[in-house]
């Protein structure tokens, strides 16, 4: 399975930006949809965004949107979030995560392939 590895969580304001990153093997973006989700202590994994390998995205719009970007760089097979005006309610562990081509989903039963997550947590 391909290594899902995602970094650039940390600290930062309400009303802060972050971006967050998932490096994956080679070619894996331009093969594979690949997803964020995110888990808050004591909460169910809840889908963020997806793109797909042609690059369509969509997002959980109730939570996210407007906010938060999913973009990805295929000669860098990197995915990223791009997230503003965080909310405290942002806070959790963002996870990436690839599938199987086809239209993005938001199920995680969906998702093949799973990183190990990076905190992002939203705090004055």
């Amino acid at each position: 399975q391909a290594q899902l590895v995602e970094s650039g969580g940390g600290l930062v304001q309400p009303g802060g930006s972050l971006r967050i990153s998932c490096a994956t093997p080679p070619r894996t973006v331009m093969w594979y949809n690949m997803g964020w989700f995110r888990q808050a202590p004591g909460k169910e994994r809840e889908f963020v965004a997806a793109i797909s390998r042609t690059g369509s995205v969509t997002y959980n719009k109730d939570s996210v949107k407007g906010r938060f970007t999913i973009s990805k760089d295929n000669r860098k097979s990197t995915v990223y979030l791009q997230m503003n005006d965080l909310k405290p309610e942002d806070t959790a562990v963002y996870y990436c995560a690839a599938a199987q081509p086809g239209t993005p989903s938001a199920a995680t039963s969906s998702y093949e392939n799973w990183g190990h997550g990076t905190q992002v947590t939203v705090s004055s």
